[in-house]
């Protein structure tokens, strides 16, 4: 039976390694990398991380700005995302919503919208991978965004509406909100600015999102 399974892994490997991937990641200053270098992002780790394990990556698109709510990826990165007609792809967005004090109803409709037109330009829906929204609040100056509310408490229940959405449709979820909160107690995992993460802790994402992305472009090569 082992021998089995080990066969299919590497069929399926082989057959993701045989295709190009183009590759579109959506997002704000997470999936920018706001902080560090852009090739220093979490996108531009996982494309070289795919790429030195044989599968054919081209990152084609990361139309992502810092400072972007859901309302405006939908009005501006979509249609990137619509014209470069990727075969895989990543979502991390809403914490903007939740600063700009966009309730809970608003931001389930345009981050399931958002799902949607990505699954209707991608020809197979198990290649949208989502990940969750970090924990800013643990970072020195991510209080002065708080307004009186608890942060950590209001990405948690926006993550609840990524999950539940995710599910409904069958996506696949990274949760990365656990491991952000890691930023609290070593200074070398945020940024110079105080707000946002540091190449350093771009990585620590990258290496619980990369097995995720390889385990779904593989299996989905079949």
């Amino acid at each position: 039976m082992k021998r089995l399974v080990l066969g299919f892994c590497l069929i399926a490997m082989s057959a993701a390694a045989e295709e190009k991937i183009r590759y579109v990641a959506l997002g704000d200053s997470y999936t920018i990398g706001e902080g560090a270098t852009a090739n220093e992002s979490w996108p531009a780790l996982l494309t070289r991380h795919l790429n030195q394990q044989g599968v054919d990556v081209d990152l084609v698109a990361n139309p992502s700005v810092t400072g972007w709510t859901t309302k405006d990826l939908i009005e501006r990165e979509l249609p990137v995302f619509r014209k470069e007609k990727p075969n895989f792809a990543t979502l991390l967005a809403g914490v903007n919503d939740w600063v700009q004090g966009v309730d809970e109803k608003t931001f389930r409709q345009r981050f399931s919208s958002i799902v949607d037109d990505m699954l209707k330009v991608l020809e197979n829906r198990k290649r949208l991978l989502i990940v969750t929204i970090p924990d800013f609040g643990v970072t020195p100056t991510g209080p002065m965004y708080a307004r009186g509310r608890s942060i950590s408490d209001g990405i948690a229940s926006f993550n609840k509406v990524i999950a539940d959405e995710s599910k409904k449709r069958g996506v696949r979820v990274v949760d990365i909100f656990e491991l952000s909160k890691k930023m609290d107690s070593d200074p070398a995992l945020v940024a110079a600015d105080g707000l946002h993460p540091s190449a350093k802790e771009y990585a620590e994402w990258e290496q619980v999102i990369f097995p995720i992305a390889l385990d779904l472009l593989s299996q989905s090569s079949i």
